[in-house]
């Protein structure tokens, strides 16, 4: 599949509200919670007011002049959250652009984005059934800590 990474354009930051819906982990046989969910604070944290600080970084990949997917970081207190001023990762892919190597492609573009800003590691939050967690680890992220439901990971740029 033919795709471009490049970086969001402050014009198409709304994008963001259909990926953070779009990263929700739903288990197989689990009806999707409604769109309306994106609203609840602890979501919000990831896109409100996305651009508006130094740490705010986004990539998108295009296909056919569509956004199909999209890495974004922020030092925020998310779910990944480990330390302040490590920012914390989120991607995300509609569904029908999965498993063609999009995802790890803007994983690593956003990797040696922030390598080259001089960050020192990143970090991000998923819950352990998702099959991305493999993708996580590919690209260099380890497991640091868990919960119940999710791994913390970190990547050391």
């Amino acid at each position: 599949m033919d795709y471009t990474i490049r970086k969001i354009k402050e014009t198409e930051y709304k994008v963001l509200e259909d990926f953070i819906y779009e990263a929700i982990f739903i288990p197989e046989g689990v009806e999707p919670p409604p769109k309306e969910i994106i609203y609840q604070p602890d979501l919000q944290v990831y896109i409100k007011d996305f651009g508006k600080e130094k740490d705010d970084i986004c990539f998108v990949a295009e296909v056919d002049n569509k956004i199909v997917g999209a890495v974004w970081v922020r030092d925020m207190q998310d779910y990944g959250h480990i330390e302040d001023g490590v920012p914390s990762f989120a991607i995300s892919l509609y569904k029908e652009y999965r498993n063609y190597g999009i995802g790890t492609k803007l994983m690593e573009t956003m990797l040696t984005e922030l390598k080259n800003r001089g960050y020192k590691k990143t970090s991000l939050a998923v819950q352990k059934a998702n099959y991305a967690v493999r993708m996580y680890k590919a690209v260099g992220f380890e497991i640091i800590g868990q919960n119940e439901e999710e791994y913390i990971m970190v990547c050391r740029l």
